[in-house]
């Protein structure tokens, strides 16, 4: 049964990921945004930031951007599912002898890639803009799986957004909230600058968590107490939105 499903759900992984490969604008709109707000942040408003250390703004907000890249590019997943539910796809899927998890599975299979291949290209991006990092092989595994984790947190939030959505617009809009929440955390400014009331929120959001631990990989420092919080914020919120998407998925085909 196993393989049976790890079958279905990698021939329909490569169905959905040949349809990236013959629109590659998705990948590169997804990119766009987060790679126009690093230059903006480092050429316009970097010089103005007091980070109240020599650190190079581009090494500070990076890891925030990476975040924002995610958010970003889980809208997409969103939208492919809500165009596959109301274009009937699900319903021949389903008279078909195939595993029916392998449906979702490849949708969250093909974010995590196109995703990841969007992060690669933002990095990419922030090297020749001056970021720099003495991070070993095995701290960037660290930081891919930290990267990994919160992408499927968010798609799975996303499955919830594109079986529930009543429309195309409603289907990505749940992103939106998702790519403003890094502006309120300390992943452009340092918490310690805002009103108190909005530090507090920035300091116990999970943003903030990850940002720091990221940022910590990045530059070889201790991630301390962050690297758990941020870890405990993302396998609840996976387990959770896991959860809804599957109960919701099986009274939509029941």
């Amino acid at each position: 049964m196993t393989t049976h499903v790890i079958g279905d759900t990698a021939v329909l992984t490569s169905r959905s990921l040949r349809h990236i490969l013959r629109s590659p604008d998705t990948i590169i709109t997804t990119a766009v945004t987060p790679i126009a707000l690093m230059l903006l942040f480092t050429y316009v408003f970097g010089g103005a930031i007091d980070l109240g250390s020599q650190e190079s703004y581009i090494d500070y907000m990076l890891p925030g951007i990476l975040l924002i890249t995610i958010a970003s590019g889980v809208a997409y997943t969103a939208y492919r599912l809500f165009l596959d539910m109301q274009g009937g796809i699900f319903e021949r899927f389903q008279s078909m002898p195939i595993a029916r998890s392998s449906v979702l599975w490849a949708h969250v299979l093909t974010s995590l890639v196109a995703n990841l291949v969007s992060i690669g290209i933002v990095i990419g991006v922030g090297l020749l803009m001056g970021f720099r990092t003495g991070a070993s092989v095995w701290v960037w595994l660290g930081v891919i799986g930290i990267l990994t984790l919160f992408t499927l947190a968010l798609t799975w939030i996303a499955v919830i957004a594109g079986l529930s959505a009543k429309t195309v617009d409603g289907a990505s809009a749940f992103s939106y909230p998702l790519i403003f929440l890094p502006f309120i955390s300390s992943a452009f400014v340092p918490t310690e600058s805002m009103p108190a009331p909005v530090a507090w929120f920035a300091e116990n959001q999970p943003v903030t968590s990850i940002v720091d631990t990221l940022r910590a990989l990045f530059a070889g420092e201790p991630v301390g107490a962050d690297i758990w919080v941020a870890l405990a914020w993302l396998v609840a919120i996976l387990v959770v939105a896991y959860g809804f998407a599957i109960a919701i998925y099986r009274r939509k085909i029941s």
